[in-house]
């Protein structure tokens, strides 16, 4: 019987002692959890806030080309969609407003530019594309039909042909068409250094129908044949001063790619530079037809129809009317003088440039 009560006992206690850790244990657990950090409350998601891009940023997008520059125009008057540009390049097809009474004076980076036509500061086709941001603003300026005609400006268009490296010439019936290439550079440097403005093709058009106008001190540098002298000598110089210039190709003949951004290739005709059965170019042997199949070719190979040299200078009425139908608004020839409001666009004169002109020689003809 006693050894039966302490059995009973001995059970009783362990139940109690296991009661005791459980009631410990689970209170331990309770203050844990009622002292636990209470669960964040779920929060609403932060709203989406829409940052549309602005038209030129869409522009730029919607191209994708890391060299994209949107452009806005701006200025009195001025309304003008954006346009694309290429930074790397030299600005193409910058628009040339027009408002009945007025007379448009340029694209210039600011207001203040703008507003003082700083001939200095002008941009245009000359010029490669430098933005910000993938962004730039172009301001525009005006002038009066009247202080256009008043300033009386005289563009001067150089004519070169072949270049050489000898300072006495190269002999021959050509010699003449020989530039060294000394003077040249001296040439060029003399226009890069003192302010001179470098009309594109499409604003001597425009300043000859008296839309725009151009700075006193502008000229155009051109180079008939595409000789192999003007891409080994000529070419780099040009590149060196930074020189809007135009390469007059005759592509029968060759058809190589722009030597440099600053080089411009135009025709000189496709097959046109030989002489007819009279002695004369095809040019005024052919009929319209016949010539403007050979301007399309041409235009067709240079990717532009804008402006072709005559060959030899020679032309007629029938070749203005091929020169036209072809697509091409005007025409160089080898006349002395200078491009004025009103000029014949089928024909511009030029000056000249032959072997031994030297820096004052050019300083006379375009000052």
């Amino acid at each position: 019987m006693a050894r039966g009560r302490r059995r009973r006992r001995r059970v009783w206690v362990s139940v109690s002692v296991i009661a005791t850790v459980v009631v410990a244990v689970g209170g331990a657990a309770a203050f844990v959890w009622l002292n636990r950090a209470p669960e964040p409350v779920p929060r609403a998601s932060e709203p989406y806030i829409d940052h549309p891009l602005t038209p030129a940023q869409q522009l730029v997008a919607d191209d994708g080309d890391p060299h994209a520059c949107a452009v806005t125009f701006s200025g009195d008057g001025i309304a003008l969609d954006l346009q694309l540009q290429y930074q790397e390049s030299l600005y193409a097809g910058l628009p040339i407003p027009a408002q009945d009474g007025r007379v448009f004076a340029g694209w210039y980076p600011s207001a203040a530019d703008a507003e003082a036509q700083n001939t200095a500061a002008r941009v245009n086709g000359a010029d490669l594309v430098v933005c910000t941001d993938s962004e730039v603003e172009l301001f525009g300026a005006w002038t009066t039909p009247e202080a256009n005609a008043a300033a009386d400006v005289q563009v001067p268009i150089l004519m070169y042909h072949q270049f050489t490296a000898n300072p006495e010439g190269e002999s021959g019936w050509l010699r003449g068409n020989y530039a060294y290439i000394g003077d040249f550079d001296a040439h060029m440097n003399h226009i890069a250094t003192t302010g001179f403005y470098l009309p594109t093709w499409d604003e001597l058009s425009a300043f000859i129908d008296g839309r725009l106008s151009l700075p006193a001190r502008s000229v155009i540098i051109t180079d008939d044949d595409a000789d192999q002298s003007w891409f080994d000598l000529a070419v780099p110089v040009i590149d060196q001063y930074k020189l809007l210039s135009t390469s007059f190709m005759i592509t029968a003949a060759r058809q190589d790619p722009a030597p440099s951004p600053y080089v411009l290739r135009r025709s000189h005709t496709h097959d046109m530079h030989q002489a007819g059965e009279n002695g004369k170019g095809r040019m005024v042997n052919w009929t319209a037809d016949e010539i403007a199949a050979d301007l399309n070719t041409s235009g067709d190979i240079l990717g532009v129809r804008e402006v072709i040299a005559y060959p030899y200078g020679h032309y007629n009425d029938t070749a203005k009317q091929g020169v036209a139908q072809a697509g091409y608004e005007m025409a160089r020839t080898i006349e002395p003088g200078y491009v004025e409001i009103g000029t014949d666009k089928f024909a511009l004169p030029v000056v000249r440039i032959d072997y031994g002109m030297g820096l004052e020689s050019l300083i006379k003809r375009i000052g």
